[in-house]
């Protein structure tokens, strides 16, 4: 299990996709802290070994260490929109490996609250997704990723998908999480 007292490890060079995907059992969650800023502050076992990294080399870092290229931007801004006002967020997030590997993961994400009810970190539990859900919900992320392509990068980017996901989410009627709760076969609920 991981430490919020292990020393930060060293920043890794860019990882690139190598289009293999990888898997974890149905009975084990990926956990990992961070602080408010998104730095890891812990990371379960299961989070190393799917992910591919020693313990050392994630606390310390930025969460989105693990962003793959294949998600929308607009996804992690509503994510961070969402708990960052005290609210709990659950989504599909396809996450990059050290090695390359892809995995794709069912998150929730929740705030940490301090004395007071201030807001300290965030905490996320990832189980493994069903595989309908995944084939589900990437036809709107390679839509929302067009999009982000044409705006541009960062901010633009984030704000184009953003506006498109709402659209979408607009003609079905629903917010994200019915969204994703639609797409979460009732054997998993």
């Amino acid at each position: 299990m991981g430490s919020a007292t292990t020393a930060p490890g060293p920043r890794r060079a860019a990882v690139r996709p190598t289009g293999q995907q990888r898997t974890f059992g149905a009975d084990e969650l990926i956990v990992s802290k961070t602080d408010t800023r998104g730095i890891i502050t812990y990371a379960n076992d299961v989070f190393c070994r799917v992910g591919a990294y020693e313990l050392h080399e994630v606390i310390g870092q930025p969460h989105n260490l693990i962003r793959h290229p294949d998600m929308p931007r607009a996804v992690f801004k509503l994510l961070w929109d969402t708990v960052s006002s005290g609210r709990e967020l659950f989504a599909y997030v396809n996450n990059l490996a050290a090695d390359g590997a892809n995995y794709w993961v069912l998150a929730h994400v929740t705030p940490s609250f301090g004395p007071g009810g201030r807001i300290v970190g965030y905490h996320s539990n990832r189980r493994r997704p069903a595989t309908a859900g995944v084939e589900a919900i990437q036809p709107l992320y390679r839509e929302l990723l067009a999009e982000e392509s044409r705006a541009g990068s960062g901010r633009a980017a984030a704000e184009a998908g953003g506006a498109l996901l709402q659209r979408r989410l607009a003609e079905r009627g629903v917010d994200y999480d019915e969204f994703v709760w639609s797409l979460i076969p009732d054997a998993e609920a």
